[in-house]
């Protein structure tokens, strides 16, 4: 079979390391809403795949996290072991080192495993920082950004 056909070897690799940029607007408090519908990783008990929907929401200060590298911290869980909710927790706390955002939210939706789903929601504030005032308006609703 011709290697050039199927696309050859991928060449990106998991990663620890979490990228950032310079947030675009410091001055005003905005929400950054992510979904990321593939996380996977190990049961520590039986080496049996866990997956999961990560959600994360965070409100940036000087740091943004770059996607790309976001992605390939995501994937470097994939064959390793871990209970959900210290998962969730290491998610949070490497996060919260790159990029020492104003507020963060993950949370991790893990599927079925042995009768049960497990939600688990793990939060970061920064010292005196408070939220602005609540405005309602439309929420997004779950995955929409899936087209179709």
């Amino acid at each position: 079979m011709n290697e050039h056909l199927l696309g050859g070897k991928p060449t990106a690799q998991p990663t620890k390391t979490l990228e950032t940029f310079d947030n675009p607007n410091p001055s005003r408090d905005f929400h950054i809403h992510m979904e990321i519908p593939e996380f996977t990783c190990l049961c520590p008990k039986t080496g049996q795949p866990d997956f999961a929907v990560i959600y994360l929401d965070y409100i940036p200060n000087k740091l943004c996290v770059e996607l790309k590298s976001l992605k390939l911290y995501m994937w470097s869980f994939r064959d390793e072991g871990c209970f959900h909710e210290a998962v969730t927790n290491q998610i949070l706390d490497d996060l919260v080192a790159a990029i020492d955002p104003k507020f963060m939210r993950v949370t991790a939706k893990f599927y079925v495993r042995g009768g049960i789903f497990t939600n688990v929601v793990a939060e970061h504030r920064a010292v005196g920082w408070q939220p602005q005032p609540y405005v309602e308006l439309s929420q997004f609703s779950a995955q929409s950004n899936i087209r179709g």
